[in-house]
């Protein structure tokens, strides 16, 4: 399956994931408020530290080395059963921290444990998530686009539907409730959908547990888990420093800002994982490797600079649409986080480079680095400027970023 076409199916499914996500984010901002979202933003790093552990971060690996070995290999087999087997282990692992200090982790991360039954319930169904995760990654490694997007646009439309009553007539409780059982749920629909799949069988997760692949698997785990870590604390540190130096609205705003990013992106970064990581996986030589970058580049950077004008432009609007006025002070934000978005996207497209080719010291220094770099920027510039500070923080670390990929890829592509 070729670039355009694979960005024209994934492209559908985002567009279902961002219509879903704006009439979600609606109900949210009215039902709860800035402040609201600021504890959702802080619930939901949390969940992805966690996710990302149940998972034992090998999700890239799976995807990675189903496409390298392809469909047809008998590696295959072996490669499912010991990463499914990390997979049962992590969660188990997981699942029971999360129920044994679900108090204490609603404290640490809401500050209440007013919320610890969630916690609970994601621990009872976290193991769902993760093998939910686990074929999914198998399918992109398979290629397999058009059924991948049928369950995400599956997926889309049931967390509408399912968080959007949920916010309405549970308000904050609802809201995280949604948050930990959305997948969880879908899985079943999963199972349906691959009931007659050709290699995706019961038979091929019984396999023993193999040294070889687990350690092919573990640097993508490093990856992943590292930057589960790094952007999690950091973002769990950034809300509660705006919270104690502005205020929690304030960190709200920022929520919102990050969201309506993390929104119009998802086009791109679809796009990264369904297509470019099984893809720069499989390429052996530079100049075909060359070739794809260009081929990206080409086609993902004028959606991005396109998008990102586009919101700037229509940015009351966008509030109005997707927020309250409540949220009119996120304004000043627009302008340098757009500008930050696409250099994000235009160091993305090289840092897949990263992970598809395993170059697991390199991804983990600079994940830490730039983690790190972000946090202190987003100090010195939120003293200084106050809340616009952290657009500007935000645009300066992923020049920086770009700057980094430029010269820590180029043995890689040249």
């Amino acid at each position: 399956m070729n670039l355009v076409k694979t960005s024209f199916l994934t492209m559908i499914a985002t567009v279902v994931k961002i219509v879903s996500g704006l009439v979600i984010n609606k109900a949210v901002s009215i039902y709860i408020g800035p402040s609201g979202v600021a504890l959702i933003g802080q619930f939901q790093n949390v969940l992805q530290l966690a996710m990302t552990v149940a998972q034992g971060g090998l999700n890239a690996g799976v995807t990675k080395y189903t496409a390298e070995y392809g469909a047809t290999s008998e590696k295959l087999p072996i490669l499912w059963s010991t990463a499914a087997r990390i997979t049962l282990f992590c969660s188990t692992i997981v699942a029971f921290i999360l129920i044994l200090f679900s108090k204490y982790i609603s404290e640490l991360s809401l500050k209440t444990d007013a919320y610890a039954y969630v916690f609970v319930f994601f621990g009872i169904t976290v193991l769902l998530f993760s093998v939910n995760q686990l074929l999914l990654s198998i399918l992109n490694g398979l290629k397999e686009i058009k059924i991948f997007i049928r369950i995400s646009i599956s997926q889309s439309v049931y967390s509408l539907i399912f968080t959007t009553l949920l916010v309405v007539f549970g308000k904050l409780d609802g809201a995280l409730i949604a948050l930990v059982s959305n997948q969880s749920i879908v899985f079943f629909y999963m199972l349906w959908k691959l009931r007659n799949h050709k290699l995706i069988l019961l038979n091929s997760f019984k396999k023993e547990f193999d040294n070889a692949e687990s350690k092919k698997l573990l640097s993508y785990s490093l990856m992943a888990l590292t930057s589960a870590c790094t952007v999690s604390a950091s973002f769990l540190f950034i809300r509660d420093f705006l919270s104690e130096n502005l205020s929690w609205d304030n960190a709200g705003y920022w929520q919102s800002m990050w969201y309506i990013s993390s929104m119009y992106l998802m086009v791109v970064t679809t796009v990264l994982s369904t297509y470019f990581l099984p893809r720069l996986s499989e390429i052996t030589s530079k100049i075909e490797l060359r070739k794809e970058l260009k081929k990206g580049y080409f086609i993902i950077f004028p959606i991005v600079a396109v998008l990102s004008f586009s919101i700037y432009i229509l940015r009351d609007f966008i509030i109005w649409l997707l927020f309250t006025d409540e949220f009119k002070p996120m304004l000043e934000l627009f302008k340098w986080q757009l500008i930050g978005d696409v250099l994000k996207i235009l160091a993305w497209l090289l840092s897949y480079l990263m992970l598809a080719k395993a170059l697991t010291k390199t991804y983990i220094i600079t994940e830490i680095l730039f983690t790190l770099t972000f946090v202190l920027l987003a100090v010195y510039f939120v003293d200084n400027y106050g809340l616009v500070g952290m657009s500007y923080a935000y645009a300066i670390n992923y020049f920086f970023y770009l700057v980094c990929m430029l010269l820590v890829t180029r043995k890689v592509i040249f």
